[in-house]
């Protein structure tokens, strides 16, 4: 039996689960909110072309508006000033979309705290039990933020402050930028970025670092709780926009179960 061959029977059998990592796309999703003078994007929205009548009576289409990154999407590296020579999301490379994945579960202390920085210890305490980052591969970062995304007042957080969001401290995002052997890094919140991370220096790291190292970002991810510490293959599909900086994106990954 051929590889492929054996792998749509593990997944029809159910001996590989697909575990969709996506949050729906609606008018309800949240979305990011900059302060002024910045400008936002918009958010989605579906504009109805016909639907079974007159403007076309056996068939029911949209058009859709929306923001490059809007829901689960994937930040490239041109959407940063510091990666503004590198690639779009057109060229990203497929190898990218189609590789390993591992979770760090730091739920509890985003729980306890909702400002909680990430830091390079925790990265590698982390593989002192799982063992090394995967080369190619994805780093995804869970905090239990998921559980708000029905309520954008909840999932943004805001304060007079502004936003209160987990995220990575300003060294580990150097870290995994310059050292760590991974092509990107997914998270469950509106952005990579911790919500103060205006305030880190540089700011916005991840964005900053990350991309500006060819690296990828992916945002709101959904269920990677029901994914183990190593061994998933991650499945990321934006759309392939010609000089985009990003794409709503279906992400799933593929999960070996026993």
């Amino acid at each position: 039996m051929s590889l492929l061959a054996q792998l749509n029977t593990a997944i029809t059998t159910g001996a590989i689960e697909v575990v969709d990592l996506t949050a729906p796309l609606s008018e309800n999703t949240p979305i990011l909110q900059l302060p002024e003078p910045f400008a936002n994007t918009i958010p989605f929205g579906l504009e109805e072309i016909s639907r079974y009548d007159e403007r076309g009576p056996r068939w029911y289409w949209n058009n859709i508006h929306t923001g490059e990154h809007t829901g689960t999407h994937l930040d490239v590296p041109v959407h940063w000033v510091s990666g503004k020579d590198g690639h779009d999301v057109s060229e990203v490379p497929l190898r990218t979309l189609v590789a390993p994945a591992v979770v760090l579960d730091a739920s509890a202390r985003a729980a306890e705290d909702p400002d909680f920085l990430l830091s390079v210890e925790d990265i590698r305490e982390w593989e002192r039990e799982n063992g090394p980052l995967p080369d190619g591969g994805w780093l995804l970062y869970r905090t239990g933020w998921d559980a708000r995304s029905h309520d954008q007042e909840a999932f943004l957080n805001n304060d007079e402050s502004g936003p209160h969001t987990p995220g990575v401290s300003a060294e580990c995002a150097r870290w995994l930028a310059e050292e760590a052997p991974i092509t990107g890094f997914g998270v469950e919140t509106v952005g990579t970025d911790a919500g103060q991370a205006l305030a880190l220096e540089p700011a916005f790291p991840c964005h900053e670092l990350l991309l500006g190292a060819g690296k990828h970002g992916l945002t709101q991810l959904r269920n990677l709780a029901s994914l183990p510490a190593t061994g998933s293959l991650l499945v990321v599909s934006p759309l392939p926009i010609v000089g985009g900086s990003g794409s709503p994106a279906r992400v799933y990954a593929l999960v070996e179960r026993a």
